[in-house]
């Protein structure tokens, strides 16, 4: 780990962001020290902490866990980490279904290769992967998140953009939710950090 990083200090930090964005009540347990060290080293570009984590920095991050471990807090508190060049946007899944019900299809292009007149596409976190449904535009049936993610795996591959998610959702619950290729290409396009799946629930 980079030793002039100093990991215990900056999730001190983090957590003073966490209270002045969610309230008093907002605590960093140190049960999930290890998921926040792995996020630190990744969003603060730390080589060699990403190496003993077998992290991939030329991926982006795939964070699981169950309902309420605070898996989007964090992805919210990660952005104050983030270089300006690898500054992400972190959109909820069931706002861009809602946003493909009044706007149709531009709205897949609007998540992957950007809009119209916008000359780079930008770096998403999907936060809550899973809890959108499957929806008709004009009685066309289409599965919003998966078509969105096909097209950011093509900008990944030839623009290296990178893509976060956050979900609920088990590997398997993806396949079955997004479909085989989804999967296979969640694995090149993201590293995978997941908390236990008995990991408290922050909300209760």
């Amino acid at each position: 780990m980079n030793t002039t990083l100093s990991y215990p200090e900056i999730i001190a930090w983090l957590e003073k962001k966490g209270v002045e964005l969610y309230g008093k009540k907002f605590k960093i347990l140190e049960t999930d020290h290890e998921i926040i060290y792995k996020l630190i080293a990744y969003f603060l570009k730390d080589e060699q902490a990403c190496y003993q984590f077998n992290i991939d920095l030329e991926k982006g991050i795939l964070l699981t866990g169950p309902i309420g471990c605070g898996k989007t807090s964090l992805m919210n508190l990660m952005k104050f980490l983030t270089a300006t060049e690898h500054k992400f946007f972190v959109k909820p899944c069931r706002d861009i279904s809602f946003e493909f019900i009044q706007d149709g299809y531009q709205i897949i292009h609007k998540y992957s290769n950007g809009k119209l007149y916008q000359s780079e596409p930008r770096s998403y976190c999907f936060d809550d992967l899973g809890t959108e449904n499957n929806l008709k535009y004009f009685g066309n049936e289409c599965n919003v998140m998966a078509e969105i993610l096909l097209s950011r795996y093509d900008l990944f591959i030839s623009k290296k953009l990178f893509t976060h998610i956050t979900t609920n959702l088990s590997a398997t619950e993806i396949e079955k939710h997004y479909g085989n290729r989804v999967r296979s290409r969640l694995r090149e396009l993201c590293n995978l950090i997941a908390f236990d799946n008995v990991a408290k629930d922050k909300r209760k």
